[in-house]
């Protein structure tokens, strides 16, 4: 399956990276930009490995997420493959 980032996924992880520059450093924040990439890799090979979110599932869309550290990524499958919709700070939500 192929990993589609929506637009508003891609800036998320931008501010993401930008945040943890500032304030850890560069090599923390590549770290953290990396080990977001490799666990929304893990879904090219098992797309049904994240939990239902439950937050979206009066929708029936299909969303599940999985998290990295502090970083909840959710996403559904689509056609195309898994559409990463957006993640979010767990500590900050």
């Amino acid at each position: 399956m192929k990993i589609i980032w929506s637009d508003f996924a891609s800036e998320t992880l931008r501010d993401i990276y930008k945040y943890h520059r500032t304030v850890a450093g560069i090599n923390i924040a590549r770290k953290i930009k990396t080990s977001i990439f490799e666990t929304t890799r893990q879904l090219k090979t098992h797309p049904e490995s994240g939990q239902i979110e439950l937050s979206l599932e009066k929708i029936n869309d299909g969303h599940r997420y999985l998290v990295d550290g502090k970083y909840k990524i959710v996403y559904k499958k689509v056609r195309e493959g898994i559409l990463y919709r957006y993640g979010t700070d767990l500590q900050n939500s």
